[in-house]
């Protein structure tokens, strides 16, 4: 029997396919990332940081290959490979004013330049560039405590697994799979804007609080002097050599506590309920640990979790404890302390979504300038969103990535000017717009 058509039927069209398209982008949203980059004087800053004379027949700069990996990183590449096949996009190369671009592996030959003072000349620039932008998102009305008040800053490692024999990747902790080498790098990130105030790249054996006095220093040199830094870290920054420092600056800090009599301690105090929170209960006392030489003040709650039934009914509770210079109640503090959890939510959105550190070469100081490479492609993206606001400003990497920097569009050229053309109708074209229009409009000064 022969097919037929029912009333209505949709065929679809048979279609051919070409891949001589030209004036093609599927990037078109790099564009006001470019734009902002050239407003915050980009290639200028990292020049000054981090020139390297090459000789006279180099096609590429150093300011080139950290161009290169900013952006790459930013359209969402994970590899060193990866960030060249982003740049082989015509047109991209155009609006960024290049002619042709390096291959892989003379990106990897450039940044095996880099020194250790490079790299902190690198994150000065990067605090530099912060600057400029906090003092345009003020300015321009945005609320920013951390600029004006009080500034909390959560701090925590992560782990990078790494494969292979890279120079300082070493076995040391890592929960995921255990003997397996990584780095080790510890993060400060401001709590309100969600950018990263620092960062350090550490060997694999370092442990979470290996140099964090001589971090937090680093730290308090990139905030001003009157605001007031509070600390929040987990257990692993239990240190009274780090909250002695604190103290010595007027520092703040809300820090889970580790001991080994740590429950012994804690159920010897004297606690009450929690009003309003049943099954909750919290107490308040102080406490000199033994290389201590003052005592501090250390907060708990503990959660009813069970009655055991047996010869006598024994309760059995989940405790939490911190050690704190806030004038939070126990449960206050508790829930402070909570606010943290979005901290290790951001280090996953930067090892996942940005890649922070898995751009790597085969040493050491090559792989810690990537890493601030990635540190600041994070950034910028999180600067572009608050100063835009809207409902942009909350926005993961992936979600600005998918709506606004994978867009599709077309170089055309008329009049001796260049236009990108974007398609009529596209999700958050508004927000695109909002994007753009900052891009364009903010002036840095």
């Amino acid at each position: 029997m022969k097919n037929i058509a029912h009333k209505g039927e949709r065929k679809q069209p048979k279609i051919k396919t070409e891949m001589n398209g030209k004036g093609l982008t599927v990037h078109a949203g790099l564009l006001p990332v470019l734009t902002f980059m050239g407003k915050l004087l980009f290639r200028q800053r990292i020049q000054e940081a981090v020139g390297k004379e090459r000789g006279a027949n180099a096609q590429y700069q150093m300011v080139d290959a950290m161009q290169m990996v900013v952006i790459g990183l930013i359209a969402g590449a994970t590899s060193m490979v990866q960030i060249t096949k982003v740049w082989a996009d015509d047109v991209l190369i155009k609006i960024a004013g290049w002619k042709r671009i390096p291959v892989d592996t003379t990106i990897g030959r450039m940044m095996k330049l880099v020194t250790q003072g490079d790299i902190v000349e690198l994150t000065g620039v990067i605090q530099r560039f912060r600057g400029q932008v906090w003092k345009r998102a003020v300015r321009s009305g945005h609320k920013l405590r951390s600029a004006l008040s009080d500034m909390w800053i959560d701090v925590d490692s992560t782990v990078n697994g790494v494969y292979g024999n890279q120079q300082g990747a070493d076995v040391g902790y890592n929960p995921c799979k255990k003997g397996q080498k990584s780095y080790h790098p510890i993060i400060a990130f401001v709590a309100e804007t969600k950018e990263i105030l620092h960062s350090w790249f550490r060997c694999g054996s370092a442990y979470t609080s290996n140099g964090v006095v001589e971090f937090m220093k680093e730290c308090m040199a990139y905030t001003k002097k009157r605001v007031r830094v509070i600390v929040r870290g987990d257990s692993g920054f239990f240190s009274g050599e780090l909250l002695d420092y604190l103290e010595s600056v007027s520092a703040g800090y809300l820090i889970k506590v580790k001991l080994k009599n740590l429950m012994g301690l804690l159920e010897g105090q004297k606690w009450e309920a929690v009003e309003g929170d049943a099954g909750w209960e919290q107490a308040d006392f102080m406490y000199q640990c033994a290389v201590w030489n003052c005592a501090r003040r250390f907060v708990a709650v503990r959660k009813l979790i069970k009655i055991e039934r047996g010869l006598f009914p024994i309760a059995v509770y989940e405790y939490f404890c911190y050690v704190t210079t806030e004038r939070f109640n126990p449960i206050e503090a508790h829930r402070s302390y909570g606010k943290r959890a979005t901290c290790e939510t951001w280090i996953e959105e930067c090892k996942s979504q940005m890649h922070v550190g898995h751009v790597r070469t085969d040493e050491f100081l090559a792989n810690a300038a990537l890493f601030q490479c990635a540190v600041l492609a994070y950034n910028l993206l999180k600067w572009m969103a608050l100063l835009t606001g809207g409902i942009i400003q909350p926005w993961e990497v992936k979600t600005m990535r998918l709506w606004l920097i994978r867009v599709a569009g077309k170089l055309t050229k008329g009049s001796r000017q260049l236009t990108l053309k974007l398609p009529e109708k596209f999700l958050h074209q508004e927000e695109w717009r909002a994007w753009e229009g900052m891009s364009l409009s903010v002036a840095f000064g």
